[in-house]
């Protein structure tokens, strides 16, 4: 099953609500309060989000956190390579050279055609989308090129 943390899945939900409202500063007692997750996990995901550049952080009594570009502008693969790091299928899907069966493994090709596939799909979903509280729907057009397998005994 591919699956992504629930790390990863809270900081989706925060950064939405602060799109929801994103003329005024969020702290992080307010944000965690509002999503209802724990003031810690909601803490540790805004500094993971402010180190990616997805939010900035003001201090002092009219501080907090605002998005840092427009909500149309921030990717569903954006918020998840800010907890995850590069979205891939396998090592070799975002690594060139890390693997030590490139050589004799066959599929990767087909790997890196699947992550591309995921990775496209997700930057076609942005903040502005998840930030919305009725479901999206979107056409999807994935970059896939059809493959055609020989037929062969060994298959």
């Amino acid at each position: 099953m591919l699956k992504m943390s629930r790390l990863t899945d809270y900081a989706a939900v925060v950064m939405a609500q602060i799109a929801r409202h994103p003329e005024q500063p969020h702290a992080a007692t307010e944000l965690a309060e509002a999503v209802q997750l724990p003031h810690p996990t909601v803490s540790k995901t805004l500094k993971m989000l402010v180190r990616a550049g997805l939010l900035e952080s003001q201090r002092g009594a009219q501080g907090g956190y605002r998005l840092a570009r427009p909500a149309s502008q921030i990717t569903a693969s954006d918020i998840i390579t800010a907890i995850e790091g590069p979205v891939a299928m396998t090592e070799c899907s975002h690594a060139d050279g890390e693997c030590e069966l490139v050589a004799t493994c066959g599929v990767a090709d087909n790997w890196q055609r699947v992550s591309l596939a995921v990775r496209t799909l997700l930057d076609s979903v942005t903040l502005a989308h998840l930030a919305q509280t009725t479901p999206i729907k979107l056409p999807v057009q994935l970059p896939i090129q059809t493959v055609t397998l020989a037929a062969s005994s060994d298959i």
